[in-house]
Protein backbone atom coordinates (compact mmCIF):
# COMPACT_ATOMS: atom_id res chain seq x y z
CA UNK A 1 0.00 0.00 0.00
CA UNK A 2 1.35 3.42 -0.99
CA UNK A 3 0.88 5.93 1.84
CA UNK A 4 0.06 9.58 1.24
CA UNK A 5 3.56 10.54 2.36
CA UNK A 6 5.11 8.04 -0.04
CA UNK A 7 2.90 9.30 -2.86
CA UNK A 8 3.97 12.90 -2.24
CA UNK A 9 7.65 11.92 -2.20
CA UNK A 10 7.28 9.83 -5.36
CA UNK A 11 5.33 12.56 -7.13
CA UNK A 12 8.03 15.09 -6.32
CA UNK A 13 10.85 12.75 -7.35
CA UNK A 14 9.17 11.70 -10.59
CA UNK A 15 8.29 15.30 -11.49
CA UNK A 16 11.93 16.22 -11.04
CA UNK A 17 12.93 13.16 -13.07
CA UNK A 18 10.55 14.09 -15.89
CA UNK A 19 11.97 17.60 -16.03
CA UNK A 20 15.53 16.25 -15.96
CA UNK A 21 14.76 13.77 -18.75
CA UNK A 22 13.48 16.56 -20.97
CA UNK A 23 16.73 18.52 -20.55
CA UNK A 24 19.58 16.07 -20.06
CA UNK A 25 18.22 12.55 -19.43
CA UNK A 26 19.05 10.41 -16.41
CA UNK A 27 15.74 10.63 -14.57
CA UNK A 28 15.93 6.98 -13.47
CA UNK A 29 18.89 7.91 -11.30
CA UNK A 30 16.35 9.84 -9.21
CA UNK A 31 13.22 7.68 -9.24
CA UNK A 32 14.73 4.22 -8.72
CA UNK A 33 16.90 5.10 -5.69
CA UNK A 34 13.95 6.95 -4.12
CA UNK A 35 11.78 3.83 -4.48
CA UNK A 36 14.45 1.77 -2.72
CA UNK A 37 14.97 4.48 -0.10
CA UNK A 38 11.22 4.35 0.65
CA UNK A 39 11.61 0.68 1.48
CA UNK A 40 10.46 -0.96 -1.74
CA UNK A 41 12.01 -4.34 -2.44
CA UNK A 42 14.76 -3.52 -5.00
CA UNK A 43 13.61 -5.92 -7.74
CA UNK A 44 10.02 -4.67 -7.46
CA UNK A 45 11.30 -1.08 -7.41
CA UNK A 46 13.25 -1.68 -10.60
CA UNK A 47 10.32 -3.38 -12.34
CA UNK A 48 7.93 -0.62 -11.25
CA UNK A 49 10.31 2.07 -12.46
CA UNK A 50 10.64 0.35 -15.85
CA UNK A 51 6.86 0.20 -16.31
CA UNK A 52 6.50 3.88 -15.39
CA UNK A 53 9.02 4.84 -18.11
CA UNK A 54 7.01 3.38 -21.00
CA UNK A 55 4.51 6.26 -21.58
CA UNK A 56 7.33 8.81 -21.63
CA UNK A 57 9.35 6.72 -24.07
CA UNK A 58 6.41 6.54 -26.48
CA UNK A 59 5.86 10.30 -26.25
CA UNK A 60 9.56 10.92 -26.86
CA UNK A 61 9.54 8.73 -29.97
CA UNK A 62 6.47 10.53 -31.30
CA UNK A 63 8.30 13.84 -30.92
CA UNK A 64 11.18 12.58 -33.08
CA UNK A 65 9.11 10.60 -35.62
CA UNK A 66 10.28 12.73 -38.57
CA UNK A 67 13.91 11.92 -37.79
CA UNK A 68 13.15 8.20 -38.24
CA UNK A 69 12.52 8.72 -41.96
CA UNK A 70 15.29 6.98 -43.89
CA UNK A 71 16.33 4.80 -40.94
CA UNK A 72 14.35 1.71 -41.94
CA UNK A 73 17.45 -0.50 -42.27
CA UNK A 74 18.67 0.54 -38.80
CA UNK A 75 15.20 -0.01 -37.35
CA UNK A 76 15.07 -3.54 -38.76
CA UNK A 77 18.71 -4.20 -37.75
CA UNK A 78 18.14 -3.32 -34.09
CA UNK A 79 14.63 -4.67 -33.50
CA UNK A 80 15.41 -8.33 -32.77
CA UNK A 81 18.45 -7.74 -30.50
CA UNK A 82 16.51 -5.03 -28.62
CA UNK A 83 13.60 -7.38 -27.95
CA UNK A 84 15.84 -10.37 -27.21
CA UNK A 85 18.18 -8.44 -24.92
CA UNK A 86 15.35 -6.70 -23.07
CA UNK A 87 13.62 -10.03 -22.49
CA UNK A 88 16.80 -11.77 -21.32
CA UNK A 89 17.56 -8.91 -18.94
CA UNK A 90 14.07 -9.01 -17.44
CA UNK A 91 14.23 -12.79 -17.02
CA UNK A 92 17.65 -12.51 -15.39
CA UNK A 93 16.39 -9.83 -12.99
CA UNK A 94 13.48 -11.90 -11.72
CA UNK A 95 15.77 -14.92 -11.36
CA UNK A 96 18.31 -12.95 -9.30
CA UNK A 97 17.90 -13.57 -5.54
CA UNK A 98 16.49 -10.47 -3.88
CA UNK A 99 19.38 -10.19 -1.43
CA UNK A 100 21.93 -10.40 -4.25
CA UNK A 101 20.22 -7.67 -6.28
CA UNK A 102 19.89 -5.48 -3.18
CA UNK A 103 23.66 -5.76 -2.74
CA UNK A 104 24.22 -4.86 -6.40
CA UNK A 105 21.95 -1.80 -6.37
CA UNK A 106 24.46 0.81 -5.06
CA UNK A 107 27.08 -0.40 -7.56
CA UNK A 108 24.59 -0.31 -10.44
CA UNK A 109 23.59 3.24 -9.51
CA UNK A 110 27.24 4.32 -9.31
CA UNK A 111 27.97 2.65 -12.67
CA UNK A 112 25.04 4.41 -14.35
CA UNK A 113 25.96 7.71 -12.69
CA UNK A 114 29.55 7.41 -13.94
CA UNK A 115 28.29 6.73 -17.47
CA UNK A 116 26.01 9.74 -17.22
CA UNK A 117 28.86 11.96 -16.02
CA UNK A 118 31.02 10.78 -18.94
CA UNK A 119 28.29 11.14 -21.57
CA UNK A 120 29.76 14.34 -23.04
CA UNK A 121 33.29 12.95 -23.55
CA UNK A 122 31.85 9.66 -24.84
CA UNK A 123 29.82 11.44 -27.49
CA UNK A 124 32.81 13.58 -28.49
CA UNK A 125 34.98 10.46 -28.79
CA UNK A 126 32.36 8.76 -30.94
CA UNK A 127 32.23 11.74 -33.30
CA UNK A 128 36.03 11.75 -33.67
CA UNK A 129 36.28 8.02 -34.28
CA UNK A 130 33.88 7.85 -37.22
CA UNK A 131 33.09 10.34 -39.90
CA UNK A 132 29.97 10.78 -41.98
CA UNK A 133 27.61 13.31 -43.46
CA UNK A 134 25.82 15.31 -40.74
CA UNK A 135 22.45 14.52 -42.36
CA UNK A 136 23.37 11.12 -43.78
CA UNK A 137 22.66 7.60 -42.63
CA UNK A 138 25.75 5.41 -42.27
CA UNK A 139 25.74 1.88 -43.69
CA UNK A 140 24.92 -0.95 -41.35
CA UNK A 141 28.04 -2.19 -39.51
CA UNK A 142 29.61 -5.34 -40.88
CA UNK A 143 30.40 -8.27 -38.66
CA UNK A 144 28.88 -9.03 -35.31
CA UNK A 145 30.70 -6.62 -33.00
CA UNK A 146 28.10 -3.84 -33.02
CA UNK A 147 25.25 -6.36 -32.99
CA UNK A 148 26.74 -8.01 -29.90
CA UNK A 149 27.28 -4.60 -28.29
CA UNK A 150 23.64 -3.66 -28.89
CA UNK A 151 22.44 -7.02 -27.56
CA UNK A 152 24.47 -6.56 -24.36
CA UNK A 153 23.21 -2.98 -23.93
CA UNK A 154 19.65 -4.24 -24.39
CA UNK A 155 20.22 -7.00 -21.84
CA UNK A 156 21.52 -4.43 -19.35
CA UNK A 157 18.48 -2.29 -20.15
CA UNK A 158 16.07 -5.10 -19.35
CA UNK A 159 17.96 -5.91 -16.17
CA UNK A 160 18.49 -2.42 -14.74
CA UNK A 161 18.12 0.25 -17.41
CA UNK A 162 19.70 3.43 -16.11
CA UNK A 163 22.36 4.59 -18.55
CA UNK A 164 21.28 2.64 -21.65
CA UNK A 165 20.52 5.85 -23.54
CA UNK A 166 24.12 6.97 -23.13
CA UNK A 167 25.42 3.55 -24.17
CA UNK A 168 23.24 3.53 -27.29
CA UNK A 169 24.18 7.06 -28.34
CA UNK A 170 27.87 6.25 -27.93
CA UNK A 171 27.45 3.10 -30.02
CA UNK A 172 25.55 4.91 -32.77
CA UNK A 173 28.22 7.59 -32.86
CA UNK A 174 30.93 4.96 -33.28
CA UNK A 175 28.84 3.37 -36.04
CA UNK A 176 29.04 6.59 -38.04
CA UNK A 177 26.02 8.70 -37.05
CA UNK A 178 26.66 12.43 -36.68
CA UNK A 179 23.19 14.02 -36.66
CA UNK A 180 22.23 13.96 -32.98
CA UNK A 181 18.47 14.13 -33.60
CA UNK A 182 18.59 11.03 -35.78
CA UNK A 183 20.61 9.29 -33.07
CA UNK A 184 18.09 10.29 -30.39
CA UNK A 185 15.16 9.11 -32.54
CA UNK A 186 16.77 5.71 -33.08
CA UNK A 187 17.72 5.47 -29.41
CA UNK A 188 14.11 6.22 -28.43
CA UNK A 189 12.85 3.49 -30.76
CA UNK A 190 15.23 0.92 -29.31
CA UNK A 191 14.40 2.07 -25.75
CA UNK A 192 10.67 1.52 -26.34
CA UNK A 193 11.35 -2.06 -27.42
CA UNK A 194 13.73 -2.78 -24.52
CA UNK A 195 11.62 -1.14 -21.81
CA UNK A 196 8.37 -2.35 -23.35
CA UNK A 197 9.25 -6.03 -23.50
CA UNK A 198 10.83 -5.89 -20.02
CA UNK A 199 7.75 -4.11 -18.63
CA UNK A 200 5.45 -6.72 -20.20
CA UNK A 201 7.47 -9.51 -18.57
CA UNK A 202 7.41 -7.79 -15.18
CA UNK A 203 3.64 -7.26 -15.43
CA UNK A 204 3.08 -10.87 -16.49
CA UNK A 205 4.88 -12.14 -13.40
CA UNK A 206 3.31 -9.66 -10.96
CA UNK A 207 6.49 -7.76 -10.11
CA UNK A 208 4.95 -4.26 -10.32
CA UNK A 209 3.53 -2.01 -7.57
CA UNK A 210 0.77 -0.35 -9.56
CA UNK A 211 0.03 2.51 -7.18
CA UNK A 212 3.70 3.52 -7.25
CA UNK A 213 3.83 3.13 -11.04
CA UNK A 214 0.76 5.35 -11.47
CA UNK A 215 2.19 8.12 -9.27
CA UNK A 216 5.55 7.92 -11.06
CA UNK A 217 3.90 8.13 -14.48
CA UNK A 218 1.83 11.18 -13.54
CA UNK A 219 4.85 12.90 -12.02
CA UNK A 220 7.03 12.26 -15.06
CA UNK A 221 4.36 13.69 -17.37
CA UNK A 222 4.03 16.81 -15.20
CA UNK A 223 7.79 17.18 -14.97
CA UNK A 224 8.23 16.66 -18.69
CA UNK A 225 5.76 19.45 -19.44
CA UNK A 226 7.66 21.76 -17.09
CA UNK A 227 11.00 20.76 -18.56
CA UNK A 228 10.87 23.28 -21.37
CA UNK A 229 10.68 26.14 -18.87
CA UNK A 230 13.58 24.67 -16.90
CA UNK A 231 15.59 24.32 -20.10
CA UNK A 232 15.32 28.05 -20.70
CA UNK A 233 16.86 28.84 -17.32
CA UNK A 234 19.41 26.05 -16.81
CA UNK A 235 21.97 24.58 -19.16
CA UNK A 236 21.94 20.84 -19.86
CA UNK A 237 25.40 20.69 -18.28
CA UNK A 238 24.10 22.15 -15.01
CA UNK A 239 21.23 19.68 -14.90
CA UNK A 240 23.56 16.80 -15.81
CA UNK A 241 25.89 17.50 -12.91
CA UNK A 242 22.97 17.93 -10.53
CA UNK A 243 21.81 14.44 -11.51
CA UNK A 244 25.34 13.09 -10.99
CA UNK A 245 25.43 14.53 -7.46
CA UNK A 246 22.00 13.08 -6.68
CA UNK A 247 23.05 9.68 -8.03
CA UNK A 248 26.23 9.59 -5.95
CA UNK A 249 24.44 10.70 -2.78
CA UNK A 250 21.69 8.12 -3.24
CA UNK A 251 24.22 5.34 -3.95
CA UNK A 252 26.25 6.22 -0.85
CA UNK A 253 23.11 6.30 1.28
CA UNK A 254 22.19 2.82 0.02
CA UNK A 255 25.69 1.54 0.82
CA UNK A 256 25.08 2.63 4.41
CA UNK A 257 21.53 1.26 4.52
CA UNK A 258 21.23 -1.94 6.58
CA UNK A 259 20.40 -5.06 4.60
Amino acid sequence: MTTITDAVVLLGASSLAGAVNSVAGGGSLITFPVLVWLGREPIVANATNTVSLSPGSIAALHGFRRELVGLRRWIVWGTVPSLAGGTLGAVLLLRTPSAVFAGLVPYLILFATTLFACSGPLHALARRKRGGSPDGVPPLPRGGVFLLYHLLVSLYGGYFGAGIGIMMLAGLGLAGFVAIHRMIALRNYYAILINGVAAAYFILFGAVRWTDAAVLTVGQIVGGLAGARIARNLSASTVRWAVVVIGVVMALSLFRRPA
